[in-house]
């Protein structure tokens, strides 16, 4: 990432999609939430957080939240919208030993019974099709435990039935957990929150559909954030 972010304090989250900070100099600040989320346990007033610039002028707001502190002195990266981008990059690099070996990536491919569209579909000649479901974990509830999801999900449901599917035709399935969270050591289903997800999550494993996990390095100094640590799912 070739631009740093600017650092400020958090104030409030509000209307889903807007939070406040207060900088240095004490000015106050509307930046842009990325985080359709509960961002349960993320959202901690009076807490140093960073944020990026688009620097587009004509946005309403030019600014976007990339990384909270949260409890335990913990950071977490709250801009959903880079998990893919972060997962791409793992795969590019070959730090996801259990998916490497496949020439071809392709993000946003249709398929299913549902109509959704696969995050990476990964080919190679000889090898069966490879798909991909990525799911952004910012939720630690006990020291260690990242959960999700934090909230009801119908959408991530949906998600685990295609690719229960996909399992049972015989072509290669996996959920990938994104911990954009340091304090997380492992993940696994929120079922105090979702327990039809943590059903439904059984089910596609007993299905065939493997269940990967990956922790983010975090730096905002440096507006760096790059999965390298494999993390175990429990379930």
């Amino acid at each position: 990432m070739s631009q740093l972010w600017q650092s400020g304090t958090l104030l409030r989250r509000y209307k889903r999609f807007m939070a406040d900070v207060r900088l240095a100099d004490g000015t106050e600040m509307t930046i842009h939430c990325p985080n359709t989320g509960s961002m349960r346990h993320c959202v901690v007033p009076d807490s140093p957080c960073w944020f990026s610039d688009s620097g587009n002028p004509k946005r309403k707001y030019r600014h976007t939240w990339e990384v909270a502190t949260v409890p335990g002195g913990h950071l977490a990266g709250v801009n959903t919208g880079r998990a893919n981008h972060l997962v791409e990059a793992a795969l590019t690099a070959g730090r996801i030993k259990a998916l490497a070996g496949y020439s071809t990536v392709r993000r946003e491919v249709p398929y299913g019974q549902e109509r959704s569209r696969i995050d990476f579909l990964l080919t190679e000649d000889g090898r069966a099709p490879c798909y991909v479901e990525v799911k952004s974990v910012t939720l630690m509830e006990q020291p260690g435990q990242g959960l999700f999801p934090d909230a009801v999900s119908e959408r991530g449901r949906k998600h685990l039935r295609e690719l229960a599917s996909i399992a049972q035709q015989g072509d290669r399935a996996v959920l990938l957990f994104c911990v954009q969270h340091t304090g997380v050591e492992w993940v696994e289903p929120a079922d105090a929150i979702d327990p039809a997800y943590g059903k439904a999550l059984r089910e596609a494993a007993a299905a065939g559909v493997e269940m990967l996990a990956y922790r983010a390095d975090i730096r905002p100094d440096d507006a760096h954030i790059e999965l390298v640590h494999p993390v175990p799912v429990r379930y």
